[in-house]
């Protein structure tokens, strides 16, 4: 390992911590939920260790311990998906029977109880994953303006689905119905937010949920658990901890889980798909890997390019699905733009989360930084070079962001998503060079194109525009706004989320049909009068 300079001398002595965001004593969870109930675990716990050192009197770095959370078996997820099988019930429980506006009830319920934790919440996303104070807070906040706008979009999806169509003689309401038990999991670096993306519509659209947190990020799930047992009926909501391969391992195994949500590896989810003895029964929504390239074309803003590629590589320290992960940049402005993005690099200031102005913190996973080291030392050994001062340098969790020129194709870096602070950089010359790389990509979320040149540009999105799901012109990778579809193509996605398209993929159109008879049609007005179907109904909510 490299020695770090004094300027990246971060992390601070316990005294040195502000009052607002300690953490003095370790927070030991026993307690998760199942059917309504938030029980308690005496059996072994996780220590969760977090990426924020602490000097000792020496001046020694030292791991933080900040809490502890049940390690939960296989039993234990079971008696949860048992609980969210009994409130299905097949579809005939109290949930998924709930009228559409009982459920945006209870659903509202949830969103006053959780504001009422935010800053609880805050700290401990800062704490626990190193994401600083003000991206903590806009996750946050971000995911409470989700659940508004899904809330919303359910009513205008229910006041359409209202209506009758008659075709070829045939009266018939459709209307979207829940699909059975989901399993939700969600990644560490958006904890909160990208989890919420699937757990919220899986819910409202009056489906039963299995949750277990993300890896890291666990312990800032422990102050909604009373807000989820007090807003949703018993089993509707239940949320388990412990190892993926024990909890969901089991679950997966019994066959019953009729929906996949999850973020994370293509690996990881492909080897829990195959625990499922019937996988065609299995609908899955996988937010997956990701290589996105940014294009410097020759004729590019150097100063828009600079700034978008900057944030899109290294915000939230390349922790992102939607980072741009590789940069080809066109050897006519190559110099220049390498010039300028190491001197607004130099501009970031590394830190503690809770520190104003902090824009790069330590990172949250173990060994991370070795396997980052590794990638540079791969593409140094094969004529890369690490151009920027510090770069590549290692602090306990901290790794300083690595600008890595020339990247060619025989180096890791090149291929692999590094998912951390390494910026690699590749020169071109011919626009089918980064075109071959899209279509050779094992990946194809989005691309981000740089330029002004019409033609360039348009070549461009033709070839790539069926190799990746989104191209970003003149702006970096990312998944907003929530109203847009985000998906993937090949190894990084599988079916389709925005605010409106969740409320489909957790969902299935289902109709009640009839022949247009005079017999018929009053017998459609006797249960719409009668109000005795939760279906079958003309209600409009405002």
């Amino acid at each position: 390992m490299q020695t770090a300079p004094l300027s990246l001398d971060i992390f601070p002595y316990e005294d040195q911590i502000p009052e607002a965001y300690q953490i003095t004593e370790p927070l030991v969870q026993t307690e998760y939920l199942v059917n309504g109930e938030i029980r308690h675990w005496d059996g072994p716990l996780n220590e969760v260790f977090s990426p924020i050192y602490v000097k000792d009197a020496e001046g020694q770095l030292q791991p933080k311990l900040i809490g502890k959370t049940p390690l939960l078996t296989g039993q234990e997820a079971v008696v949860a998906l048992q609980a969210a099988l009994a409130a299905y019930k097949s579809g005939t429980g109290l949930w998924p029977t709930l009228s559409v506006r009982e459920r945006i009830e209870h659903t509202e319920a949830f969103i006053g109880r959780m504001r009422a934790v935010r800053q609880e919440v805050v700290n401990l996303l800062m704490w626990e994953i190193g994401k600083n104070k003000r991206d903590s807070e806009k996750e946050f906040d971000r995911t409470v303006k989700y659940i508004e706008d899904t809330i919303e979009t359910l009513k205008d999806l229910d006041r359409r689905s209202s209506q009758f169509e008659s075709r070829e003689g045939i009266l018939a309401q459709i209307r979207r119905v829940p699909l059975g038990v989901a399993l939700v999991m969600g990644p560490y670096n958006y904890p909160l937010n990208e989890t919420f993306t699937t757990l919220i519509p899986a819910l409202i659209m009056g489906n039963t949920v299995v949750f277990k947190p993300a890896r890291f990020g666990v312990l800032l799930i422990r102050p909604l658990l009373e807000a989820f047992r007090d807003s949703f009926p018993p089993g509707v909501i239940n949320i388990i901890y412990g190892s993926g391969r024990a909890t969901v391992g089991a679950m997966m195994e019994t066959g019953e889980l009729n929906v996949f949500a999850f973020i994370g590896t293509n690996k990881g989810a492909n080897d829990l798909k195959k625990m499922h003895p019937k996988p065609h029964k299995l609908r899955s929504v996988l937010g997956l890997d990701a290589k996105n390239p940014a294009i410097v074309l020759p004729d590019a803003d150097l100063d828009i390019a600079v700034k978008e590629c900057l944030l899109g590589s290294l915000s939230f320290n390349g922790q992102r699905c939607t980072a741009l992960k590789i940069i080809f940049v066109h050897e006519v402005v190559r110099e220049a733009f390498l010039e300028r993005f190491q001197a607004a690099l130099a501009k970031l200031k590394p830190g503690m989360p809770w520190e104003e102005g902090v824009e790069l913190t330590p990172l949250p996973e173990p060994n991370k930084c070795d396997y980052l080291h590794e990638l540079i030392l791969d593409a140094q050994a094969q004529g890369a070079t690490v151009l920027n001062p510090q770069g590549g340098q290692i602090v306990g969790s901290y790794f300083h962001p690595a600008v890595v020129y020339p990247v060619n194709e025989k180096m890791r870096l090149y291929r692999e998503e590094q998912f951390g602070p390494i910026v690699p950089v590749v020169s071109f010359r011919d626009l089918q060079e980064p075109i071959d790389y899209v279509v050779e990509s094992n990946f194809g979320q989005q691309a981000s194109i740089f330029g002004q040149d019409s033609e360039a540009i348009s070549h461009l999105i033709d070839a790539m525009v069926n190799q990746v799901n989104r191209i970003n012109l003149n702006a970096q990778c990312q998944r907003g706004p929530d109203h847009y579809p985000f998906n993937g193509r090949k190894d990084s996605a599988e079916g389709t989320l925005s605010v409106y398209d969740a409320l489909r993929t957790f969902s299935i159109r289902t109709m009640v049909a009839t022949r247009a008879t005079p017999e018929n049609q009053q017998l459609v007005r006797d249960i719409l009068h009668e109000r005795n179907s939760a279906f079958l109904r003309t209600d409009y909510i405002f």
